[in-house]
């Protein structure tokens, strides 16, 4: 992923290259932190630059590119690069274009922190008095007046790249006025639309993928207990079935035997009773014949 923050100084280019950095695992290629390290080293190109940005100005553009050249050529850029304060102007960034074309690169997006100049200020008075209170020794380049003056070079030289890069359809235009955190939110949202970084959801799937593989042997062994399971159900419900059928059977056939049996212990009592009854009707018929021969 290769980026070029826009916007006037004091916007927070800054300070969301250096997120976009910890995030996307790229490097920040400020020419204004190089040039002040320069500076500080006092090497040649530091000192002559020095008096420029004590007074606002800007470095040469040869100055500028060659250091840009060099750096992206190391190891860590390889994996992309965001510009933080290049280009500043139009043959700053036909320079970069011609640069990245032999290099073989390709430039992703340029991000343009809108912001109010007031605002702006306001804010770099802030930090002015919050660096003093801290003890530390404020930049010559970041003071109201040096701001002004940077301010006013910025509407003549670098507003037009925001035409520029709009007619190759790279600009992308970000509120600077809101929150950092929200201005973070929204780059990292309009960078994934555009397709500059991989949706975060990628992993997750290839993570679930060996998850879903490993499941696959308890979900074949769950479905052959079901199938095991299926006809040992189907049996039990079958002598379930048959039991239920010869119940009713059974109870019947009991009580036809029982039927059967009693008529037959009744008929029994029955046959007593007649021998009973023709045993006594004989014996009174002997007594009346007896009773007669005597007359």
């Amino acid at each position: 992923m290769r980026l070029i923050l826009l916007g006037p100084p004091g916007s927070g280019k800054g300070t969301q290259a250096l997120r976009l950095v910890s995030r996307h695992g790229i490097v920040q290629l400020s020419t204004g932190e190089m040039l002040r390290a320069a500076v500080a080293a006092e090497t040649p190109i530091g000192l002559q630059a020095k008096d420029i940005m004590a007074n606002g100005g800007l470095v040469p553009d040869e100055v500028v590119v060659g250091i840009i050249s060099d750096r992206i050529e190391q190891p860590d850029a390889k994996k992309g690069f965001i510009l933080d304060g290049f280009p500043r102007t139009v043959p700053q960034a036909e320079a970069l274009d011609e640069l990245l074309k032999k290099k073989h690169l390709k430039l992703d997006a340029v991000v343009e922190l809108r912001v109010n100049e007031s605002a702006l200020l306001d804010r770099v008075e802030k930090r002015a008095e919050e660096t003093r209170a801290r003890g530390e020794e404020v930049r010559v380049d970041d003071t109201p007046e040096v701001l002004t003056k940077r301010l006013a070079q910025y509407r003549t030289l670098t507003e037009p790249l925001i035409h520029y890069y709009s007619e190759r359809r790279k600009l992308l235009t970000v509120d600077g006025m809101m929150t950092i955190e929200h201005v973070t939110r929204e780059i990292n949202r309009i960078l994934s639309a555009i397709g500059a970084v991989e949706p975060k959801a990628a992993p997750a799937k290839k993570a679930a993928a060996p998850a879903r593989k490993a499941t696959a042997p308890a979900r074949k062994a769950a479905a052959a207990s079901r199938k095991t399971a299926r006809p040992a159900g189907k049996k039990a419900a079958k002598t379930a079935k048959k039991a239920a059928r010869t119940a009713p059977k059974g109870r019947k056939a009991a009580s036809r035997k029982a039927g059967k049996a009693a008529p037959a212990s009744q008929r029994r009592a029955v046959g007593k009773a007649k021998k009973a009854a023709r045993t006594t009707v004989r014996k009174a018929a002997k007594k009346v014949t007896k009773k007669r021969a005597k007359r």
